[in-house]
This record gives C-alpha cells, structure tokens and sequence, in this order.
C-alpha cells in the first residue's frame, strides 16, 4: 500500500532468501513461483539487488541468487531507499510537487507524525529477523491456500554425527 511493487516483491524475495540455508543459491524462478510474482519482473529486481550489492548472483548448473553476508542485517526502509534510489516518504502523500511546512498540501501536517511513526517501524525490522520470523512458522510469505503447492521455506539440516 506505502511501498511500490518493486519494493514489496524485492522485500518478499529477500526475506525468502534469507530463510534459506546459508550459502544456499535460489533460482529467480523458483521464488517468483513460490511468492506467486511476475517471474521476469522479480528476475529483474533480483538482478539489480546484485548490482547494488544486496545479493550474489551465479550462473550456470547450481546457479541462482544468494544472499550476501551481512544483508540479512538491512531493514525494510534500507530495503526500500535501495530499491527505489531515494529517501522513502521524500515526497508529498497527494503527489504534489512542492510540500514542505512553509508550501503544505491539505494532509501535510496529520501526515508528518505519521510518517515519522511508519519510518520508525521500518527501520527496526530486519530482513533476517523477518526471515527468522518465517522459519518458526510465526508468519509466512505466501499467499493464504496455496501452501500445498508451495516450495517450501528450508530450514537448515542439523548434523547428528
């Protein structure tokens, strides 16, 4: 709703990513696939989270993405301001061109704290908290009814040697 679709499936895609096991490369298809997103659209997303430096991308047999260390440890904003190359809520709730305390648009002022509490929020949620979150099955990332045709979200396998 406050988020592009970019920002949203770049977010879903990372958090997928990040509940996988470490090191684990993941086809762009399979999670388009999994997340029930345009599958040439996330390919692009994916891509360009590589370039920025959020994601490794290989190619070839056992090719796929995979999370870079440390970027489990971004937030939702950081997700977001990478995303879209600018400061989320820079700009005018309504759109316009010029809203500020001196130029305010008619929600401006019931807008700021609200904004001030969104921005608060989005950054004190990790996309590896959130993945964790995922992993013990508290939320999920996939569309309610369809988890039968899922792949499903790996959890680590636990050495018993």
């Amino acid at each position: 709703m406050l988020l592009s679709k970019t920002s949203e499936y770049a977010l879903q895609a990372l958090i997928y990513l990040a509940a996988q096991p470490p090191g684990e490369s993941v086809l762009s298809r399979d999670i388009s696939d999994y997340l029930h997103v345009p599958a040439q659209y996330l390919a692009k997303i994916l891509q360009d989270l590589a370039k920025r430096g959020v994601l490794d991308s290989f190619k070839g047999r056992g090719g796929g993405f995979v999370m870079r260390s440390g970027a489990e440890q971004l937030n939702i904003l950081e997700v977001v301001e990478i995303v879209e190359g600018q400061p989320f809520g820079q700009g005018c709730v309504l759109g316009l061109k010029a809203c500020a305390d001196e130029t305010a648009c008619p929600v401006h002022t019931q807008w700021k704290p609200l904004k001030a509490e969104v921005v608060g929020l989005l950054s004190k949620q990790t996309i590896g908290s959130m993945a964790e979150a995922v992993r013990a099955g508290h939320y999920r990332i996939y569309l309610p009814g369809t988890e039968l045709n899922m792949r499903p979200v790996r959890t680590p396998s636990k050495d018993l040697s």
